[in-house]
């Protein structure tokens, strides 16, 4: 069983007036007064699902359950910044993959990009993100080869709009079937593969851009 983060998280007796608001209500709820009822509610809802992902991502189940409380405490901590109106879902999971890379980091787990392997997406072949940029007619589809450009990807990649660059992190980083990510990001599954083609469509040109500037 996960931990739940220490004072935030003590109280996990949520009221059935609190259990029937939606999550987009609950996290206004907090903002406006910190409940401890409102705040176990949501800790509650996606303590199994964030923890599984979180451990699929993570590939270690202890450093897992610590991003787990480290999201909830950037939750409680950065309430204010949830802009009323937008879903609660992917705000969530955006904090928790940001937690988790920089756990990555502080444990010098960072995994390298996996350039010679193809993942099943939705039942289609997905390969590795580099081969795909450097192709002119770039597609989710083709095999792809390994080398320093990982590291080009990764920079790219995070300066994409979140919208964008949520959609690679889960399908191509993490391996995500699409209509996985869509339910993490809350969109249809047609909308996954439009945010993934228009991200791939801007790092092709980033790419070319910086193949013509090195061959100058």
């Amino acid at each position: 069983m996960v931990r739940q983060p220490k004072e935030q998280l003590k109280n996990n007796g949520a009221t059935s007036e609190v259990a029937n608001l939606s999550d987009e209500q609950l996290i206004a709820s907090y903002q406006k007064a910190e409940d401890s009822s409102v705040f176990a509610e949501l800790v509650s809802r996606y303590e199994r699902e964030l923890y599984n992902y979180l451990k699929r991502y993570l590939g270690d189940a202890v450093l897992a359950e610590d991003v787990f409380q480290t999201t909830f405490l950037q939750v409680h901590t950065k309430r204010d910044r949830f802009e009323l109106g937008r879903k609660f879902r992917p705000w969530l999971y955006t904090i928790a993959t940001n937690q988790a890379i920089d756990a990555q980091r502080r444990n010098r787990r960072h995994r390298r990009l996996s350039l010679d392997r193809a993942h099943s997406a939705g039942g289609e072949e997905v390969g590795s993100l580099m081969e795909v940029v450097a192709t002119s007619d770039a597609s989710p589809y083709d095999t792809v080869e390994s080398g320093e450009q990982a590291e080009w990807v990764r920079n790219e990649v995070a300066t994409l709009p979140e919208p964008l660059q949520n959609a690679v992190n889960l399908v191509y980083f993490r391996g995500m079937k699409y209509r996985d990510a869509a339910k993490i990001m809350s969109i249809p599954v047609g909308t996954v593969k439009s945010r993934l083609h228009a991200a791939l469509k801007r790092l092709g040109e980033s790419w070319r851009d910086l193949q013509v500037a090195n061959h100058q």
